[in-house]
Parts: C-alpha cells; sequence; structure tokens
C-alpha cells in the first residue's frame, strides 16, 4: 500500500533529516526496472506472416550515382529489388547507410529504396560509423532519425515480432562495455525475455566476431567494445531457452561463425566497396567468390529458424 509520505531519495548526506518512504522507492526502482526490460517497439503477432521471413544486411553506403568507387550503384539497386520481391516482414540493416551522415546521401537512400516504402516493409536500421561522418553528432543523429522517424529519440532499441522474435539494434559507435548505458539496458532486455521467445537477433555495425585481418584492414577487426558483447553473450545464451544470432558489417564481404551456440555474421555486402578477407579455420563460409554483394535472408517456421545468404552473381 503507498504511503503518503513525500518521496525522498537515499542520500547519506540528508540521511538524518529525511523520513524516506522505502516501500515506494522500491517500488519506483522495480517498476524502472520492468520498463527497460520491455521491448521499444512490438508489431502483433496477427500482423505478421507465416513462415516469418526477415532480411538482415548492411554497409550499403548510399550516395551519388557518380560515386563508384565508395560504393556499387548497380550492386545496391540490385539487393534493394532482390529484397523487395522477398517482402520480408522485416528488413535489419546494421549500418553505414549512408556514405556520409549528409542530406544528400540520405536521399538517395531514400530514393532507391522507394520500393520497400511502396510494399508498406518494416525497415530497422543500427547505427554505423559513416552515420557520422560529415557532420557533428547532433546533426547526424538529426539526420538519421529524418531518416528513420519511427526510432527517434533511440540510439539502440528492441522490436518483438510477434511472441516469437526480438530483434535488438545496438549503437556500436556507443559503449558496450560492462556498467555502460547500453549495455545495462541490453542486459535488462536479456533478462526479460519472455517465455514464448525463441529467437533473438542482435543487429550492430561493428562486429563482435570476425576473421583477423592484417595490414589496412586490421582496422576492421573486433574491438574490445564488441568484444565484451560477445562475452557477455557467451554466458547467458547456453542459459536461455532462445537461440542467438548476431548480424554485424563493417567488413564488407561475409563471414560465419559459430561460438557458444552463438551465430555471428559479418554481412557486409550491401554495396560498398568490397573488401578481401583472408579466413581464418573457425570461419564456417569457405566461398572464394569475389565481390561478395549479398543479404541473408531468415525464416521462422514454428521454433525453427533457417537462414540462407544470397550472393550477387556478375557484379
Amino acid at each position: 500500500m503507498i504511503g503518503t509520505k513525500s518521496l525522498c531519495f537515499p542520500s547519506p548526506l540528508f540521511a538524518r533529516f529525511q523520513s524516506c518512504n522505502w516501500s515506494v522507492w522500491f517500488a519506483i526502482v522495480l517498476a524502472a526496472n520492468a520498463a527497460l526490460a520491455q521491448p521499444t517497439f512490438s508489431v502483433p503477432q496477427r500482423d505478421l506472416p507465416t513462415p516469418l521471413v526477415m532480411v538482415a544486411y548492411g554497409d550499403m553506403r548510399f550516395t551519388a550515382a557518380s560515386e563508384t568507387d565508395a560504393s556499387s550503384p548497380p550492386a545496391r539497386r540490385a539487393l534493394i529489388a532482390k529484397v523487395a520481391a522477398e517482402r520480408p516482414a522485416a528488413i535489419f540493416l546494421n549500418g553505414d547507410i549512408p556514405w556520409h551522415g549528409i542530406t544528400q546521401d540520405y536521399a538517395v537512400y531514400r530514393d532507391e529504396t522507394y520500393s520497400w516504402r511502396q510494399a508498406q516493409l518494416r525497415v530497422y536500421a543500427a547505427l554505423g560509423n559513416h552515420e557520422f561522418s560529415g557532420c557533428d553528432e547532433a546533426q547526424c543523429l538529426s539526420l538519421w532519425w529524418e531518416a528513420f522517424p519511427a526510432l527517434r529519440p533511440h540510439r539502440w532499441y528492441s522490436v518483438a515480432l510477434g511472441e516469437k522474435v526480438l530483434a535488438v539494434a545496438l549503437d556500436s559507435d556507443t559503449s558496450l562495455l560492462p556498467g555502460s548505458e547500453q549495455r545495462v539496458w541490453l542486459e535488462q532486455q536479456i533478462a526479460g525475455l519472455s517465455a514464448p521467445v525463441r529467437f533473438v537477433l542482435i543487429f550492430l555495425h561493428h562486429p563482435p566476431v570476425a576473421d583477423l585481418q592484417t595490414g589496412d584492414l586490421a582496422s576492421h577487426n573486433p574491438r574490445p567494445n564488441e568484444i565484451s558483447l560477445a562475452d557477455y553473450l557467451g554466458g547467458v545464451a547456453p542459459k536461455s531457452k532462445a537461440r542467438f544470432f548476431v548480424s554485424a558489417g563493417h567488413t564488407h564481404n561475409y563471414e560465419r561463425f559459430l561460438y557458444d551456440g552463438i551465430v555471428y555474421l559479418a554481412s557486409g555486402g550491401g554495396g560498398a566497396s568490397p573488401y578481401p578477407v583472408v579466413r581464418g579455420a573457425s570461419d564456417l563460409y569457405h566461398g572464394t567468390e569475389f565481390p561478395n554483394y549479398h543479404y541473408v535472408r531468415l525464416e521462422l517456421r514454428g521454433d525453427q529458424v533457417t537462414g540462407e545468404m544470397f550472393r550477387l552473381r556478375d557484379y
């Protein structure tokens, strides 16, 4: 029962002078924690098709058609058309959507993805490093939210697709280290998974797991920020009834790994200038084709999820 005393917050400095209603204080804390555990967005089960098809990929670098070194306009457009034909229930973009975080490049994104809007496809985006290129942070975020207005004011968020799927967009430009605001939020989301959830899709830009490169591409190797995420997921995923799947980008190629029962992808074949990679023994993808412009199709039937990478030929 809530009392009538004024609320006060624990403070050693004022403890002798305040009379606190501690039951109300703990109720507020519990309510705040419960709110953190709720998905940011939800799509009702009745609004979703069966089977549930999802698409995940990134690194498009939308920009002027005259720029063909940073990105391939024909590859971008071919992938967009193929994804539109899939008519997925949701598209998850893992960052570096524009080449620069400027008005002109977002205008190209809107023009080239018109078919997605025409089909009323749900598009969920994660922030990459190129979203912060060519503008200051506040302006960059403002333009990103203009491109994806439903996401305002979130830099990271979650989406419940019906009862069985939780998708989590992380911002790898912000700390994912233990104790950080984003990490605490993520831990609340995972701890608060509802019982029916069978599939957790985490998408972000910088990869937690990847083939280790040397030379110029060494800058795309996993960083401590994302390695800490993999360490955390490796502790919680084996104890969960849900299967975990992580889709990252940054490396403009395709890589696939399995650690602690978690599938990790580098899916950065959306159109950006392709990167050749040296594959390690743990990379489960052995294809030698190059370049590797592609997207990943995920399909949920019952409690089973299957995935397939679709690669463009002749690009």
